[in-house]
């Protein structure tokens, strides 16, 4: 299986935004990213997206979803804090060719062991429980 693992699109600073945290949304330049994220991932194909909770992180992948013809189903093993353990568990439930996965910096830390920038993908093999990377792809805007 292939898995588009997209940290969520720039929205804005935590420190700066009152209320809850899943609330947040993205910014100008966020859904920009969000819309050039479509470009970047339709070619891939993915037959299903899924994704934290989080306001973020629907809106990072809806415009691919609608262009797709798909729903944005959401995830808790997706939202910030979730284990590796957690997103595998997930991954290895799943069926299809290709997914995409939008989640939080702190969950593509756990997965991958570095850091990715807002709005980047990480195209990813499954295979017997281990993932291997096939390629970064730099946020779009």
């Amino acid at each position: 299986m292939t898995i588009l693992l997209v940290r969520h699109a720039r929205a804005g600073e935590r420190k700066a935004w009152e209320g809850d945290d899943r609330l947040r949304p993205l910014d100008e330049r966020g859904r920009r990213q969000a819309e050039g994220l479509v470009d970047l991932l339709r070619g891939h194909r993915p037959s299903r997206v899924l994704s934290s909770g989080y306001v973020r992180c629907r809106e990072s992948v809806e415009p691919l979803a609608r262009t797709l013809g798909l729903t944005v189903e959401e995830r808790e093993e997706l939202a910030e804090g979730a284990s590796a353990e957690e997103v595998l568990s997930l991954a290895s439930t799943l069926a299809e060719d290709v997914v995409v996965l939008c989640t939080h910096g702190d969950v593509v830390v756990e997965l991958l062991g570095e850091e990715s920038k807002k709005g980047s993908t990480w195209v990813l093999r499954l295979e017997e429980g281990a993932l291997t990377r096939v390629e970064y792809v730099p946020p779009p805007a």
